[in-house]
């Protein structure tokens, strides 16, 4: 098993746009043979949020607050590249394409591939 994670560069105006955008992500993953674990956004305000403090004081910086994290994890490479296959041809796939097209809500994005350290 793998995870991929992917790291957002969020437009904060443009948040509900970039919940649909997720929604429909997550459903076409598991649609295809993956584990989705969620989308995770900045808060917008309205929620009370640990204050950031570190651990390891000099080492720690805070993230920048337009970050948002996706996580999801396939079984094999084989089944991740029969998503990848799938996906393309989905017509959800291809609408969820053309709505960030329309409303673009994030301005960038960073993904890496991790396996677990421990069972």
């Amino acid at each position: 098993m793998f995870t991929c994670v992917i790291r957002y560069h969020v437009d904060l105006e443009e948040l509900q746009a970039f919940r649909e955008y997720a929604r429909a992500w997550i459903g076409l993953i598991r649609k295809y043979g993956g584990i989705h674990h969620g989308y995770f956004v900045p808060g917008t305000g309205d929620e009370v949020l640990p204050a950031t403090t570190f651990s390891f004081p000099g080492l720690g910086t805070a993230a920048p607050a337009d970050v948002a994290f996706a996580l999801f994890s396939f079984p094999d490479i084989a089944a991740y590249e029969r998503y990848r296959v799938a996906v393309a041809e989905d017509e959800a796939c291809k609408a969820a394409t053309a709505k960030f097209n329309e409303t673009p809500c994030f301005s960038g994005y960073e993904r890496s591939f991790l396996i677990p350290m421990f069972d």
